[in-house]
């Protein structure tokens, strides 16, 4: 907790922030606004818990109001919202991620106000969160990955002169237009025929019904999205109460009884719907124009001081300084150092705001936030290479950053791949590569099998397939490796791929597929050849082939044990040689093995077993620095070579990303999907994971044939515009729904196999929904003349939505399948069976009861339209106190189960 004094400060703090940002524009307001916000007996702060998971305040007269769980995923238009997202980190630490959400009538009081929270949190919470602002309809990946339903965007706000208050949430008539295949937004809309359009979804919500009508063009992730959603209202807002059913609208005659719901309701529809609406194009382009800027103020005046474009690297970012980084407009991100004074980091989103502004970027313009040390995975990717202190790299090994010598080697446990998934997706091994291995040659366009005593060894010319076999959970699995020679013809690589589709066929499409380019073999391949993997620059390993002889060949090895060595053939020069690694020199007579000054002695021990694969000669073991004379003379003289002992081979310290990928109108377009699971897998879609070492494919059992066909492509796409730029050459897997290996899988957090197996399809959830809900048993209240009337007309309370102001429903029931017009209303006595007396606080409903109406009731006795699990919200304010002996309001801050607690003393549960 913050003091006293701090707690003043912050205050004053504050206070002169919004003077600065409102004294212009706002005058008249400026007293009281700065009075509002420097009231430093209340900590805007002191609710707020570290717990993982999500957080959200509306800004409510400058001041933060906590909104309830039941209301998340529900924004209104008029309203700013504050969103704290806590995550728990692998091992014991956390991160989070500070939201401020602006609604497209929010005021520019209200967005400033939100602005200066954001950054108070930030400071509350130790400066480490990555900040965003995120504005209506244009949200971020990881904003709305919070909210896996969907997000609903509601009419009204604070500006609108509402109140937000909990509510009784059957009272309700709405209309809701849907839209998103991976991230869905629903937009309240007229309650009227003339909102729909025949391409998308739309929810009509009457309380204790929801109707979804699927427009004839919509396509079933569509349509498994929305029910998603309707069944989230239910069980959220409804407390799974409401009834849920589902109109095709091409096939609406298969749906009489929710057409008459639909016709009561609406009224008739006259002349045909609208055609639909192509959706927004907001999935982001990935761009590879990034621009690095160094941001200071100079005689009171901001500058902006370009410092460097791609590729990035991380030694541009001083500690001291901030800088933004701006992707061509598509996304613009603040680094604040923590050496940077509290003014600069202070000033850091306002002046990423401003530098928006300069350059006529649109005012939707993603924006983040951060702190050194607590870098985006976004921001990492834009950099060639990013180191983190004491990060740990390879099987096992441990390198120091910024030291030379290396580290002492530990060897890796591979019998720990199949407990530990997460292990096997981080080393890139799938088991512990003692399965069965078989390889063909690529000749004459054909595949040819090669002779087992010559496995291991690729030659440059060439092309091969090399397929693995192996058990898991008393399943065989097959990954079916595509090795392409760096000296092969287009036609031998173009029927490698044919080839690959063949035996993939044979095997009923379970192997996962992987290209590999010469000299960029991933770990696995290694593995599977046991310390004897040699490749050959050039020729062919084809028999009857006489290549060409040399005087003298030269191979440089590299690996600790045999799961993680090969040779690779280099030019017979001296310049070619490294003081940190072995190499075999094999001349006409002898096999030298040099031993570089910086080599451990388990690369010894595997050059040495090396050395027997490549050469039945005698060996002649030879120290750097102690070389005889043929020995130089074989390399054709003495030369400079890289003698310096320098750090082990890094590999970039990067998180995973998960993109959904499609190629429209000819470009290659990616959504990424922040915060990934594997629901996040859409079986309609290809999906590409890239984890830096390694890009991963996954095609969708119901994956559009184009897009599969394509996705290779794609793949290539996406590494040669990545800003960092990527190796073209990184290893490409490409997986089928159903068969990933542990080095996919171990990226997802509980990795469910059966997952495909015995999930609902939509049309299962659907068929469910209808069984559930006749909805021929909910009758609508017809007099239309209430839809017509306005707030101040209608005598029964309205539907406050979480968060939000109210709106205005028709009255219904459960009486059969009587759809006519009933004269009961909620103001009506008979509305309740038992009579009750208008009151504006019972709970929004506008109508309390006898408490004897109430108390030891079972829900069948209840009056109709009371809720049983909030009887409460039917007593007057009196009998209230009487019966649960506290007020509504201090009731209402008590913890859920001690309301419940109350309530069951009371009778009232």
């Amino acid at each position: 907790m913050k003091s006293r004094g701090q707690r003043g400060d912050w205050a004053t703090m504050q206070e002169e922030a919004c003077l600065r940002l409102m004294h212009c524009k706002y005058p008249g307001r400026k007293l009281q606004f700065s009075r509002t916000m420097s009231d430093d007996s209340q900590d805007p702060f002191r609710n707020v818990h570290q717990k993982p998971g999500l957080q959200i305040w509306t800004i409510n007269n400058m001041q933060m109001v906590p909104v309830p769980a039941k209301g998340f995923g529900n924004f209104f238009e008029g309203d700013c919202y504050i969103v704290l997202y806590i995550s728990q980190n692998k091992g014991s630490g956390r991160s989070a991620d500070i939201h401020y959400w602006i609604g497209k009538a929010s005021s520019q009081d209200e967005q400033g106000a939100a602005a200066i929270f954001v950054t108070q949190l930030d400071e509350h919470l130790g400066g480490s969160p990555v900040q965003h602002r995120e504005v209506q309809d244009c949200e971020s990946p990881r904003f709305r990955s919070y909210f896996k339903n969907g997000l609903i965007y509601k009419k009204g706000g604070v500006a609108s002169g509402f109140q937000h208050v909990d509510p009784n949430t059957y009272n309700v008539l709405r209309l809701l237009h849907v839209k998103g295949r991976k991230h869905v937004k629903a937009s309240e809309v007229e309650v009227s025929w003339n909102s729909f359009n025949n391409g998308d979804i739309f929810l009509l919500d009457m309380g204790k019904a929801i109707v979804q009508w699927n427009g004839p063009k919509s396509n079933r992730r569509e349509k498994l999205k929305a029910v998603l959603l309707a069944q989230d209202i239910r069980d959220r807002e409804r407390g799974g109460r409401a009834q849920i059913g589902v109109v095709e609208g091409g096939n609406e005659n298969d749906s009489p009884e929710l057409m008459k719901v639909m016709m009561a309701v609406l009224g008739q529809r006259n002349g045909p719907l609208r055609e639909a609406i192509a959706d927004d194009q907001t999935d982001s382009v990935q761009s590879n124009m990034v621009r690095l800027y160094h941001v200071f103020e100079s005689s009171g005046n901001l500058v902006v001081q370009e410092v460097a474009t791609q590729p990035l690297t991380q030694d541009l970012l001083h500690s001291s300084d901030c800088y933004i980084l701006d992707q061509r407009g598509s996304s613009v991100m603040v680094w604040k150092g923590k050496q940077a004074s509290n003014e600069e980091r202070r000033e850091a989103l306002n002046r990423a705001v401003g530098y928006i502004k300069a350059k006529n970027y649109p005012s939707s313009t993603s924006v983040e936030v951060m702190t050194e040390g607590g870098e985006s995975a976004m921001f990492k990717h834009s950099f060639k290479s990013w180191k983190e202190k004491g990060q740990t790299w390879g099987l096992g090994t441990t390198y120091s950053v910024g030291k030379i010598a290396k580290v002492e080697q530990v060897k890796f446990d591979v019998m720990q791949l199949h407990a530990r998934p997460e292990l096997a997706a981080k080393q890139r091994m799938v088991d512990d590569a003692t399965g069965d291995v078989k390889v063909w040659r690529i000749e004459d366009l054909e595949l040819a099998e090669v002779n087992p005593s010559t496995y291991g060894q690729f030659y440059g010319g060439d092309c091969y397939l090399v397929l693995y076999s192996y058990q898991r959970s008393h399943q065989q699995q097959y990954i079916l490796y595509m090795w392409q020679g760096r000296h092969a013809t287009k036609d031998e690589i173009t029927a490698c791929a044919y080839q690959a589709v063949n035996v993939d066929s044979k095997y009923n499409g379970a192997p996962v597929q992987v290209r590999v380019v010469m000299g960029k073999e991933p770990r696995h391949f290694l593995a599977i050849f046991k310390g004897k993997l040699i490749i050959f620059e050039g020729g062919t390993g084809r028999p009857g082939v006489v290549n060409p002889d040399k005087d003298a060949r030269l191979f440089q090895v590299r690996g600790t044990e045999e799961l993680t060595t090969k040779a690779t053939e280099v030019p017979a020069m001296a310049s070619s040689l490294n003081t940190n690694d072995v190499f075999l020199l094999k001349t006409g007579h002898t096999c030298y093995l040099w031993y570089g000054k910086g080599c451990s002695g388990d690369e010894r021990q595997m050059g040495r077993a090396m050395s027997d694969v490549l050469s039945k000669q005698d060996k002649q073991v030879v120290m750097e620095g102690q070389e005889p004379a043929k020995f130089w003379v074989a390399l054709g003289g003495k030369a400079p070579y890289a003698s310096d002992k320098r750090l082990q081979r890094e590999e970039p310290a990067y998180s995973p990303r998960l993109f959904e990928c499609s190629n429209q109108s000819g470009r290659f377009r990616m959504t990424e999907v922040e915060d990934f699971s594997q629901s996040d897998l859409d079986e309609e879609d290809v999906m590409l994971l890239d984890t830096w070492e390694e890009i991963f494919l996954w095609v969708g059992i119901s994956a559009n044939q184009y897009e599969t066909k394509e996705a290779l492509n794609s793949a290539e796409d996406y590494l040669r515009t990545h800003p960092a730029d990527r190796d073209p050459d990184t290893p490409v897997i490409f997986i089928k729904q159903g068969y990933e290996p542990l080095t996919f899988t171990g990226w997802f957090n509980a990795w469910d196999p059966h997952k495909w197996s015995g999930g609902n399809s939509y049309e299962e959830m659907k068929n469910k929904l209808s069984d559930a809900a006749s909805i021929s048993q909910i009758t609508v209240d017809l007099n239309n003349a209430n839809l017509n009337k306005s707030p101040a007309e209608m005598s029964g309370g309205g539907y406050r939505a979480p968060g939000g102001p109210m709106s205005y429903p028709p009255v219904y029931g459960f009486q059969g399948s009587d759809l006519s017009p009933r004269s009961s209303t909620p103001s009506s006595p008979s509305f309740f069976k038992g009579g009750g007396t208008s009151s504006p606080s019972a709970g929004g409903s506008g109508m309390y009861l006898k408490p004897e109406l109430l108390i030891n009731k079972s829900p069948s006795e209840l009056p109709q339209g009371v809720d049983p699990s909030q009887r409460e919200e039917f007593l007057s304010d009196v009998d209230f106190q009487n019966l649960l002996g506290t007020s509504r309001s201090d009731f209402h801050r008590l913890p859920k189960w001690r309301q419940t607690d109350l309530k069951k003393k009371a009778g009232l549960f």
